[in-house]
């Protein structure tokens, strides 16, 4: 109820500035009721958008919305469009039955028809391209595929850190009861590997719904990891990179996750990556920044890799560190920076009003 209110208010809100838009090309961007902030993606892009691109609720010239944070009404999208304001849509993943059981095919729905009435569509990744023509159908509209991006220039390596007793991965995120099988998975994954005989501990940073932290902090108790797991809490923008420069590698279990800024914040940290080969994160890893670890390939559950899979996969992370953060590094370097993501934002933007880049 408070969801559909606040929708309600945005498209009110947004019909009711009509007025006042201006007669001249200028770039006025609304982000259609999305807000910034520190954590979580969807808060992070419009948060990095808004520096370069900074919101106008009145008298704004172009609409730019993001599929996981639609609160702009179609029937205020189309009188928009139709007094030539065009929409820009962000689009990430879909609901599917495996994480969204009761009520996927609804906000499916909704989504379709943001993604069939947008002038321009990003896909964030390969996958989200596919997921899209799966669960939303076909549109007619360009479109193309762009990655999210990282400020490598706040996101950078501690090479000067000494590596001092066991070997660290780092698990961040926010953890609720459908992501509560990350936390499982890795907390099980680091027993095995320790039954193998790797010197290896656990970091897990970010928010975690106090009964899935009750949860883990059993589990760890019960496979005597206890002095190995660190539940460090939230964090902010700034104190993230530290966070991961704290950290030896990065770990995400997660399954079909599009295209998660965390793991090229840890890329672009210098951290190879162990991860579920699933979703987007294998276009960003790529064959060289990490280890993919198999599952399979469905919508209808989400799996994470096995316990032995993932000692495994730790095994191959510490023999190949020092290549596999450096080729990390500059993977997110060359194809990531954050400055190709806002100019092509720039030059779309610009295009869609009439202007050249």
């Amino acid at each position: 109820m408070l969801r559909a209110g606040y929708r309600a208010l945005v498209g009110a809100s947004a019909v009711v500035a009509l007025p006042f838009r201006p007669r001249d090309a200028a770039l006025r961007v609304f982000y259609a009721g999305a807000r910034g902030g520190d954590f979580g993606g969807t808060l992070v892009k419009v948060r990095l958008l808004q520096q370069r691109f900074p919101e106008r609720r009145i008298g704004f010239s172009l609409i730019y919305m993001l599929s996981n944070a639609i609160y702009l009404p179609l029937v205020a999208v189309e009188r928009l469009r139709a007094r030539g304001i065009p929409l820009v849509l962000n689009q990430n993943g879909v609901f599917y039955p495996g994480w969204y059981p009761r009520g996927w095919q609804r906000e499916n729905a909704r989504m379709a028809e943001m993604h069939a009435a947008a002038d321009y569509v990003f896909y964030q990744s390969d996958f989200c391209r596919r997921c899209a023509g799966k669960f939303l159908g076909a549109r007619s509209g360009p479109t193309e595929i762009l990655y999210n991006g990282v400020d490598t220039a706040h996101f950078t390596p501690d090479d000067l850190r000494e590596r001092k007793g066991p070997f660290t991965f780092l698990v961040t995120g926010k953890f609720g009861a459908s992501t509560a099988y990350r936390l499982v998975s890795s907390i099980e994954g680091l027993g095995a590997a320790r039954n193998g005989g790797l010197d290896v501990r656990l970091q897990i940073f970010g928010l975690i719904e106090p009964s899935v932290e009750a949860a883990a902090r059993a589990l760890v108790e019960r496979l005597a990891l206890t002095d190995l797991v660190l539940f460090g809490g939230p964090y902010n923008a700034a104190q993230a990179p530290n966070i991961y420069r704290s950290a030896d590698a990065y770990l995400m279990t997660k399954h079909n996750d599009p295209c998660p800024n965390a793991v090229l914040e840890a890329m672009a940290c210098g951290l190879p990556v162990l991860y579920s080969a699933s979703g987007g994160v294998p276009e960003q890893v790529g064959p060289e920044a990490g280890i993919g670890l198999p599952v399979p390939d469905t919508f209808e559950r989400d799996v994470a890799p096995a316990p032995g899979a993932i000692a495994e996969g730790m095994a191959q992370i510490i023999a190949h560190c020092a290549r596999m953060g450096a080729a990390a590094r500059q993977r997110a370097l060359e194809r990531f920076d954050l400055s190709h993501w806002l100019a092509r934002h720039e030059r779309v933007f610009r295009a869609l009003l009439g202007k050249t880049a």
